[in-house]
């Protein structure tokens, strides 16, 4: 029983903090470019109280043993990195990712995060920046007179100015894969940054031959959350909680009628 007490609460905790990671995803479920995780749990070590294929005789072993789990914990919460919804919008410097990649943003430390949300706009220089102001990279500026900017598939960024017909090029956005995206840290604001697990940016031409995705101009990126799933999640996770919470209580039963033979 005291295997039982245990156990159980090992399942009441990684159940709160299934419900944590989904109110999480329940929070950001109208974040632009945001990324749902999915918490992912494993069985904790076991007691042998009969070892499978023992000897049961001289000639004979145990078909299956006797082994008692002592619970089960969390072991990550994974980014799943699908596609979002595509919602039109009015800024011809929206911009979505179709396929594979992440923009990179340069953050005031200087180091690269990486985002899905393509969110931008001019900050006081004419640079392209994200919804936190800091800049696209590398870094493309836009004259303040600019008429008519334009994204490209490819990700060059052309305008014309007044009174002129030529089309200018102020630059070319740039993408970054990583071979496990799941593995990138995040950050907030919805960047992230790469780390042993995500491996080393590569960086590439959206459309290109290294499968950057393509982009597409005057959209943006919803969040990948659905709604009905994270419910369905939260009423498996309250379930779960309130089964162990029964499993404390039959135990404790249990316990107390085992000091009342003693009366």
């Amino acid at each position: 029983m005291i295997r039982a007490l245990y156990s159980a609460a090992s399942g009441m905790q990684a159940q709160e903090m299934n419900v944590d990671n989904i109110a999480n995803n329940l929070a950001n479920a109208n974040t632009v470019g945001y990324k749902y995780r999915r918490a992912q749990f494993q069985d904790l070590m076991y007691q042998s109280v009969l070892q499978p294929g023992s000897a049961s005789s001289q000639q004979t072993v145990t078909p299956a043993g006797l082994q008692l789990g002592l619970g089960a914990r969390p072991t990550s919460n994974e980014i799943i990195f699908t596609e979002g919804a595509f919602s039109e919008t009015d800024n011809p410097l929206d911009v979505v990712i179709q396929g594979n990649g992440f923009f990179q943003i340069q953050q005031p430390n200087g180091q690269l995060a990486y985002t899905r949300a393509g969110q931008f706009q001019l900050d006081m220089n004419g640079n392209i920046v994200n919804s936190s102001g800091y800049p696209l990279q590398p870094q493309i500026t836009i004259p303040a007179d600019a008429q008519q900017v334009t994204i490209a598939q490819d990700g060059t960024v052309s305008y014309t100015l007044p009174n002129q017909t030529a089309v200018q090029q102020a630059g070319q956005i740039q993408l970054a894969n990583f071979q496990n995206p799941a593995g990138l840290n995040s950050l907030g604001g919805g960047l992230y940054e790469p780390t042993d697990a995500s491996g080393t940016a590569t960086v590439g031409v959206p459309g290109g031959p290294d499968g950057m995705g393509s982009l597409l101009q005057g959209y943006v990126e919803q969040s990948n959350v659905s709604i009905v799933n994270e419910f369905i999640n939260l009423i498996q996770a309250q379930r779960g909680y309130e089964a162990n919470s029964k499993v404390v209580t039959a135990a404790d039963n249990m316990y107390q009628q085992v000091n009342n033979l003693a009366k």
